[in-house]
């Protein structure tokens, strides 16, 4: 089992900058996909942004593409979201999440390991 630790939330105002990690405790040579899932209170958990681990395949939520980033570090066992241009509706917890199976999903169902989550805050 891997355990999957985020970090790098915090409160920021409307047009800054955040960069989320997510760190694994062993190498991920058993997943084929990671991703970034966020949610807000009364909400549904939603995807944000995913990459085959190998290939290194990004896609985006519409509602952050052009905005954030997401990329991983293969040696450090290290998923990152960096995210610029923030609004007030990005506001929410944002997961972490591993997936053992391709192609890469868009529903948090296909994720089998998830970080506890980072808090990130965009005042108005």
């Amino acid at each position: 089992q891997v355990q999957l630790v985020e970090s790098g939330g915090g409160l920021v105002q409307t047009g800054g900058s955040l960069r989320l990690s997510c760190a694994a405790d062993k190498p991920i040579f058993s997943n084929r996909a990671m991703g970034w899932f966020r949610q807000a209170p009364g909400k549904e958990r939603q995807f944000v942004a995913a990459i085959s681990w190998i290939g290194g395949s990004t896609y985006y939520a519409d509602s952050v593409k052009g905005r954030f980033t997401i990329a991983r570090d293969n040696a450090k066992n290290t998923l990152y979201l960096q995210m610029t241009s923030l609004k007030p509706e990005d506001t929410a917890v944002y997961y972490c999440a591993a997936s053992t199976v391709l192609p890469v999903s868009y529903n948090p169902t296909g994720y089998r390991y998830w970080g506890q989550g980072t808090q990130v805050t965009v005042s108005s």
